[in-house]
């Protein structure tokens, strides 16, 4: 694991500083390229949020299976639509009062999900 501050990067030794920046420059191997006409921020979530969501989503193969995702936030509002493009029974679960409109309303648009 290399840590995102004060880490020491596992490929060449140095000293970590941070995650954040406007330019990187980074070996080939551990890059993606976008396609032309897709807008980087725009897919920028899916390379986040979507790969911590899917992987999981994937990996236990969830089609058919009722899922319970905790909060609508950035992982939760992805893993929703992913859950349920995978054919999955999603149950919504959030704590906060002035979520039940979006949860309600995102829960509706899913085949069998609800919002509790």
């Amino acid at each position: 694991m290399t840590t995102t501050y004060d880490g020491i990067d596992r490929n060449d030794g140095s000293i970590t500083r941070g995650g954040y920046s406007n330019d990187y420059v980074v070996d080939a191997q551990f890059a993606y390229h976008l396609p032309a006409g897709l807008d980087p921020a725009s897919v920028a979530p899916l390379l986040c949020a979507g790969v911590t969501t899917w992987s999981p989503l994937r990996h236990w193969d969830v089609s058919g299976k009722t899922i319970g995702i905790v909060g609508l936030g950035g992982l939760g509002h992805m893993a929703v639509k992913f859950a349920h493009a995978l054919g999955a029974y999603v149950v919504l679960f959030s704590t906060s009062p002035d979520k039940p409109d979006t949860g309600t309303a995102t829960a509706g648009k899913l085949r069998g999900g609800r919002y509790a």
